[in-house]
């Protein structure tokens, strides 16, 4: 895997920029209307947010778990 696959720093866009963009994405794709090639780089782009929204989730998710008590 390459460091693109696995994030390991903060990255710039918000979840709720990446979130908003790949609905955007969604909505063109679902609108229709759209060359091929357009499909194919919008297809990108949103596999590319969804990794990014992932990234978001997977860092609340550890987040939270550090934050709440253990079991003794």
């Amino acid at each position: 895997m390459s460091s693109t696959d696995e994030p390991t720093a903060e990255p710039t866009t918000t979840y709720e920029q990446a979130r908003e963009e790949l609905a955007d994405v969604v909505r063109r794709l679902e609108a229709g209307g759209l060359t091929l090639e357009e499909s194919l780089g919008l297809w990108e782009r949103g596999e590319e947010l969804a990794k990014l929204c992932q990234h978001w989730l997977d860092r609340a998710r550890e987040r939270l778990a550090a934050a709440a008590p253990t079991e003794d």
